[in-house]
């Protein structure tokens, strides 16, 4: 066509859409919504992806370069930006066999034998100076309501150096030894405010003013005190107040360096020698190539070795089959609506072709109302999108945890999202175009139909289209296809249009079910059959939606019964648990203290179990070398992998194929308890743990016995431990590798209410004999009915003015959540579906008008208008919710298959893999889908429709 012919079409089409509003406005706004959503998130990503030069701010603030100790004695290879762990390091002191001495390079053994900090000033440029940058413990502080779990560091923020790094942004920063400053969160969690008084845990009699609020732009959720240097982390590190982390293994600073002084790539891999890493704002501005980079040739021949393809990883796949199906449904969703438009454009079309346009004329009449709509609602949700970004950036980067680096629009993304808002328009007004062209002229002029019937040939493939998209998703799925991306989204795609293609066959097939139906029924389903021209879109549509719908819900359902079978209780259902994990030897000495607490917050407890965790040579706590106790399986059960007596190097292929092969690899050992694999109690505390309430197993454990779980662990009365002395370090920084020792003891096999592979019980007096030590660990109740939530959040409170951790559970089973979610989908799916409907409907009641005139004449009742609206738009929804559910199942099992098959890594259990790749069908939900959705479309549609008949002049 000419362009005079075009722009004469899009004339037209601007006008139509201009006197028609309201379907004006639906495929507007069905254009907009995900041109809204798409651009939003593009905005967003585009803002959230910093810059090199805003990703050096963030890192080390205004210095010139970050330098961290990895480890003394140790050779590095980074990342031109090594932020993320973006390194590998390597000691020789951990690659020894045998009691070997380590072979150090001149580099490494100069790393050993120097104090970090006058190693790095004597390799940086001279008059550097080094700004520390090391963070202090996790420790506790106190709050309005007891004590808060808090990170700590040291920093002088009047220094200009911390300026983007860590800013103040609210009060002065902190000027004496006795003032800190904190994060938003902190104050939010602690209920204080500026100027009042904290306490850290250890350090209670030197309280700290919180005289400014701080802010990481990279992390917005941290829980933070800032000291001033000197004021805190040495204190902690040498008292018993923090968690124990050790911090003096990794030493940072912030580098700024005299003027001229530059720290290029060179210098970095030099200091890599010595076990540095350094990430320079020069390097990272000015990076090298890749080829030239150690790190990057490293990872990229460990990538080529794992065979990893984007393509086929897990989350592209899901994330293109969602969009992919979701464009498609907007495709189907707007055809009706276009549909409506060239139905009720006949007679101006037929006057079109009558005046001498050919078919070309009539469809790009049509195709410019798709290409009028379309470019509208694209333009407006573009314009929508990205000023809902700007109003709500800082909600979005309070709820990402991160600031913007800056308000980034990509002209290039911005035109892409609008070309898919145009081609959008285009395809959903494709059919209605053809169909306007085919029509016979003398026919629209009368407003008369031409009936035919359906194409054959289109139903045939129509059904060829649906078998190969069923096939191409199910077997690219699980068949390691080279792009399971493609598979699986080409697949899905193409079966959906294949059902398209046969909705006028297949509502011709529906049409014979009218012999059986009473007259109100019978009238719509034939009528539907007869105009197949305008109900194949709408049940298309009704489809799309319901397909979408079905396909989510199967997802999460399935989804949510792989977590529910992966799900291990810690205890019986309703138990409470009380425990210390690994924590200080402080909340040790307090465990009576919380026992009592918890007692007197939560009536009815029942008899208490304490819990005693066994150790061998040490206890583990505050730092302090133990042993390793473990319980093993009978030697012939053992996976060789993992029960070698060589240190000799394995090829990784090899131990590939023996996980792979070998069914004493593939176990499921999956546990809930949480005090460990060899515990001390009583009878009580195999019922209220374990759920073990046989007589015979507690006066076992009484009388020396140990008590297993899991009958792989049990052989002929009796169970292995095997345990060790703890790892030392010599002066020539040789580990010693303790030896192994195994010992058999008496045991007795009882089953537990919940999987407990490689847990046992003893009693106190058989560790004892046994040569193991024992220390409290918590306690274990288990009531006749579970605790309120209320009740375990007053004991939570009780307890938070003791302990800083979480250290009370009550065990309340795997709590889904997918429910809500699918039932919100159902839900929108249905209000869609609805609205497709709506909209046949009343080209339907257009189309009728002869039919209902016809009617009145012959004496039928004025509600026989309201009744047949409602079976009309019914027999629409009824149609179409059989097809989407039949067409939702495919994209989500297909899914799902790829998501089995992207779990099986060698070791995976056959129970762990099924579970991965399970599909749960939830029939209560597409049962409301199938059944209550064609029942209220036709309630509304009856509820809405005039019952009075106006009589029409029969015109032709």
């Amino acid at each position: 066509m000419k362009p005079g012919a075009w722009r004469l079409a899009l004339r037209i089409a601007r006008r139509d859409a201009l006197r028609a509003k309201g379907r004006s406005a639906l495929v507007i706004a069905m254009v907009a919504l995900p041109v809204l959503g798409v651009t939003g998130a593009d905005v967003v990503f585009r803002s959230a992806t910093l810059e090199p030069a805003e990703r050096v701010v963030r890192a080390m603030g205004q210095a010139d370069g970050q330098l961290e100790l990895i480890d003394r004695g140790a050779s590095v290879k980074q990342a031109p930006d090594p932020g993320d762990h973006s390194y590998l390091a390597v000691n020789p002191k951990y690659e020894t066999k045998d009691g070997a001495a380590p072979q150090y390079t001149p580099e490494q053994q100069r790393s050993r034998d120097t104090e970090p900090a006058r190693l790095a000033r004597e390799l940086l440029p001279p008059g550097s100076t080094l700004v520390p940058d090391s963070p202090g413990p996790d420790t506790a502080a106190s709050s309005t309501e007891g004590l808060l779990t808090t990170r700590t560091s040291e920093a002088d923020l009047t220094d200009p150096v911390w300026h983007g790094r860590l800013d103040v942004i609210e009060g002065s920063a902190p000027t004496s030894d006795q003032q800190a400053a904190v994060t938003r969160e902190f104050l939010n969690r602690s209920g204080l405010r500026i100027g009042d008084r904290t306490t850290v845990r250890g350090l209670e009699s030197t309280p700290f003013t919180i005289t400014a609020v701080v802010e990481y732009p990279g992390d917005l959720k941290g829980t933070e005190l800032v000291t001033r240097p000197g004021t805190l982390i040495g204190k902690l590190s040498g008292g018993s107040g923090s968690s124990g982390r050790d911090t003096a293994g990794a030493t940072r600073w912030l580098v700024k360096l005299p003027a001229g002084a530059t720290l290029d790539w060179a210098k970095a891999t030099e200091l890599n020698g010595y076990g540095f890493v350094l990430a320079s704002r020069s390097v990272i501005l000015h990076p090298p190539a890749r080829a030239d980079v150690p790190y990057y040739v490293e990872m990229d021949r460990i990538h080529d070795e794992s065979g990893t393809a984007l393509l086929d990883r897990t989350y592209v796949v899901i994330l293109a089959t969602v969009v992919g199906m979701a464009l498609l449904e907007i495709v189907l969703l707007a055809g009706p609506a276009f549909a409506v438009g060239a139905r009720r454009s006949r007679r101006q079309l037929g006057l079109l072709a009558a005046a001498g346009g050919d078919r070309a004329n009539v469809r790009a009449v049509v195709l410019g109302g798709g290409i009028v709509l379309g470019l509208t609602g694209a333009a407006i949700g573009l314009g929508l999108g990205v000023a809902l970004v700007a109003l709500l950036r800082t909600r979005a980067e309070e709820y990402s945890g991160a600031r913007f680096g800056h308000f980034n629009l990509q002209p290039l993304d911005l035109l892409g999202v609008l070309l898919v808002g145009l081609v959008t328009g285009l395809l959903a007004a494709i059919v209605p175009a053809v169909q306007a062209s085919r029509q016979d002229v003398v026919s629209a002029l009368t407003g008369r139909d031409s009936l035919k019937p359906p194409s054959r040939k289109l139903a045939l493939l129509g059904l060829l289209m649906l078998g190969a998209g069923s096939a191409l998703a199910l077997v690219g799925a699980t068949s390691g296809l080279s792009s399971r991306t493609l598979a699986v989204l080409g697949g899905s795609l193409l079966a959906e249009l294949g059902m398209v293609a046969l909705a006028p066959y297949l509502v011709g097939l529906f049409g014979k079910l009218g012999r059986w139906l009473p007259l109100g029924p019978r009238l719509a389903l034939r009528d539907s059959v007869r105009h197949r021209g305008r109900t194949a879109p709408a049940v298309a549509a009704v489809m799309a939606a319901v397909a979408g719908s079905v396909a989510v819900n199967v997802y999460l359902a399935s989804y949510d019964e792989q977590y529910r079978r992966e799900y291990v209780a810690a205890g019986p259902p309703g138990a409470v648990i009380l425990g210390t994990g690994y924590g200080t030897g402080t909340e040790t000495k307090l465990l009576p203290q919380m026992r009592d607490t918890v007692e007197r917050s939560i009536t009815a407890l029942g008899p208490r179990a304490d819990v005693s965790r066994v150790d061998y040579k040490g206890d583990c706590q505050d730092g302090n070398p133990c042993g390793y106790i473990q319980v093993m399986p009978p030697k012939e059960r053992r996976c060789p992998v993992f029960d070698r007596d060589t240190d000799d190097p394995v090829e990784p292929g090899e131990i590939k194929r023996v996980m792979s092969t070998d069914p004493r690899c593939q176990v499921n050992e999956r546990r809930g308890s949480q005090y460990g694999d060899l515990t001390a109690g009583d009878a009580n505390l195999l019922r209220n743990l374990y759920g073990v309430t046989d007589p015979a197993a507690g006066q076992a454990l009484t009388a020396g016995k140990a008590v297993v779980f899991d009958p792989r662990y049990f052989k002929d009365g009796k169970v292995v431990l095997r345990y060790s002395e703890p790892i030392t370090t010599g002066a020539d920084g040789v580990r010693t590798k303790p030896k192994n020792i195994e010992t058999a003891v008496d045991a007795v096999l009882a089953p537990s209410a919940m999987p407990a592979p490689g847990q046992l019980v003893i009693s106190p007096d058989t560790a004892t004999r046994l040569g193991f030590t024992t220390r409290p660990a918590g306690s274990v109740w288990l009531p006749g009915t579970a605790p309120s939530d209320g009740d375990q959040q007053k004991a939570d409170g009780a307890l938070a003015k003791l302990t800083d951790r979480t250290v009370l559970s009550v065990e309340r089973g795997y709590q889904s959540k997918a429910g809500l979610v699918g039932l919100g989908l159902a839900g929108f799916a249905g209000l869609v579906a609805l609205g497709a409907a709506g909209i046949a409907t009343g080209l339907a009641a257009a189309d009728s008008q002869r039919d209902l005139t016809t009617l009145a004449a012959v004496g039928a009742e004025p509600r026989i208008r309201r009744s047949l609206s409602g079976f009309q738009c019914g027999v629409i929804a009824a149609m179409g919710t059989l097809l989407g559910a039949v067409c939702g199942l495919l994209p989500a099992v297909a899914l799902r298959k790829v998501q089995g098959l992207a779990a099986d890594y060698p070791g995976i259990s056959p129970e762990e893999l099924a579970d991965k790749s399970s599909v749960v069908l939830p029939w209560p939900t597409i049962a409301a889908t199938v059944v209550v959705l064609p029942l209220l479309a036709a309630a509304l549609a009856a509820l809405l429709t005039r019952s009075r008949i106006s009589l029409l002049r029969r015109t032709g």
